[in-house]
């Protein structure tokens, strides 16, 4: 039995571009059930349509994108929220990670691009464009913890556990430590010599102990907590 097709809000400032999107999406078979045209009238229409995915701007007037998904992910915790940026290293994604949103895309995104994004975020099951939500991540995190807002990474070597990550196993932290560097659940198999099956059951049971919603969020408190260092160079492994 065909699964039924992700209901999707479009909530952008630009007519044209919810034209566009809504025109993209219906043609490859996605429901659009409403748009918005700035974060106040997303948050409405979320409450009142209960869409399965939100493609939200981060910079709208009367409310911007990052209120909008506070209030509708706070009244609809199962709801997915896509961020709408022009810019890769936007300085909002990475508090809009922090606060619920399954990730982000570029608004010249390829309309085959735009629809299998809608349709991945809505199983909840992959992070989007995940080597530039990781250069976004390194790059903010860091940030965070100079002002105070996480802890420094373990130096080399050291073994302490990072208390936030204390119920995790050994085997679950490095998955959580992989997906931190953006690797897929088929990646995290390859790179574990581990079936795919076993990495599904990992990824589970760590959402389901760190109350995390979905990767997005793993990776976020991946680096927070010092288990990835935004200032380990590229492909390292972990401990490197």
């Amino acid at each position: 039995m065909t699964a039924p097709a992700p209901r999707v809000l479009i909530a952008d400032d630009q007519a044209l571009i919810r034209t566009g999107f809504r025109l993209i999406l219906t043609t490859r078979g996605l429901d659009v059930v409403g748009e918005a045209a700035d974060g106040a009238q997303a948050v409405a229409a979320a409450r009142t349509l209960r869409p399965d995915v939100v493609l939200m701007d981060i910079r709208m007037p009367n409310m911007d994108g990052l209120e909008a998904t506070r209030r509708i992910l706070r009244h609809l915790p199962d709801c997915r929220v896509l961020m709408l940026t022009t810019f890769d290293l936007d300085r909002y994604v990475y508090s809009a990670l922090a606060i619920g949103a399954s990730g982000f895309l570029l608004k010249d995104v390829t309309p085959e691009h735009l629809a299998a994004a809608v349709r991945l975020v809505d199983t909840g099951d992959a992070l989007l464009a995940p080597s530039i939500t990781r250069r976004l991540v390194e790059r903010f995190a860091g940030e965070e913890r100079r002002h105070g807002g996480g802890r420094e990474p373990a130096l080399a070597g050291q073994e302490a556990v990072p208390p936030d990550l204390a119920a995790l196993t050994p085997r679950e932290r490095e998955v959580l430590s992989l997906m931190g560097r953006g690797l897929s659940n088929g990646e995290l198999a390859a790179e574990l010599t581990l079936s795919e099956a076993t990495v599904k059951t990992h990824v589970v049971r760590i959402f389901a102990k760190l109350g995390l919603r979905d990767r997005a969020q793993a990776v976020v408190v991946a680096y927070e907590t010092g288990l990835v260092s935004p200032r380990r160079r590229e492909g390292s492994r972990p401990g490197e």
